[in-house]
């Protein structure tokens, strides 16, 4: 589902209102493309979680696998909810990134939920790609298994960004998502969504279910996860998506 369709099918009233951002209305106003690719004959450096020290309040995480050995790893760039940071989405993760063997970015969005979400595509884009500059200059990543993620807000991000971006991410994870901003499409990635049949916030006949139908509709591979539940990321489904971003 796009963000118009998500506007049309919610009515105009419930399109001028947000999840702190969400069912908004604006266009995206530049390409939403990032720019950094992984490098070759890079080591990976020690193991854990660090911050990058991009910036001083909003920054992000960097979580590399206890067990990384010396191999390119798998990567998921995972984006937080209206509110959230790039701290509270990793740690609902648990120990899950180690025991998958997956390197873990989280970003903070620079404002309290991310740019397109509210209006177009901006300051957000332009940390993400310093971010994953600065993951692809230190930690030894395998091309062929960049996935986007995010749940809520961070998974409307998400589908958005791995649609324009599916050359650099092949794989996509939208825990809960509520809409797709349009963009221009490079590459065919996969997706993973789930959602919540009890979802209270952003309804599942209005969100999750439109938007991996709509997504096969237009060719693409669709691993769609419906679970009895709310507004949330169930152990078992975030452990499965782990595992299908690492495979």
């Amino acid at each position: 589902m796009t963000r118009r369709e998500f506007a049309a099918t919610m009515g105009a009233a419930l399109a001028s209102l947000t999840l702190s951002g969400a069912c908004g209305e604006a266009e995206p106003s530049s390409d939403g493309r990032l720019t950094a690719r992984p490098r070759t004959g890079v080591r990976t450096s020690a193991a854990g979680d660090r911050p990058l020290g991009l910036e001083p309040r909003r920054d992000a995480i960097l979580h590399i696998p206890a067990r990384a050995g010396t191999g390119p790893l798998p990567l998921l760039v995972l984006l937080h909810g209206a509110g959230g940071s790039g701290k509270g989405v990793l740690e609902r993760l648990g120990t899950l990134p180690d025991d998958t063997g997956v390197v873990v970015l989280a970003p903070d969005s620079r404002d309290s939920t991310w740019d397109a979400i509210r209006g177009g595509f901006g300051p957000d884009i332009a940390f993400l790609n310093r971010a994953l500059e600065r993951v692809f200059a230190t930690v030894a990543i395998d091309p062929a298994r960049i996935a986007m993620g995010g749940f809520s807000d961070g998974a409307t991000y998400a589908l958005s960004l791995g649609l324009i971006n599916g050359d650099l991410c092949h794989k996509v994870v939208a825990f809960s998502a509520g809409f797709v901003v349009d963009g221009p499409v490079h590459g065919k990635p996969q997706f993973f969504i789930s959602h919540g049949t009890a979802d209270g916030i952003l309804p599942i006949n209005q969100c999750g279910r439109p938007i991996a139908a709509n997504l096969q509709r237009r060719g693409y591979d669709v691993t769609f996860r419906e679970f009895k539940g709310g507004h949330e990321v169930p152990p078992a489904i975030a452990r499965e998506a782990l595992g299908w971003v690492a495979s």
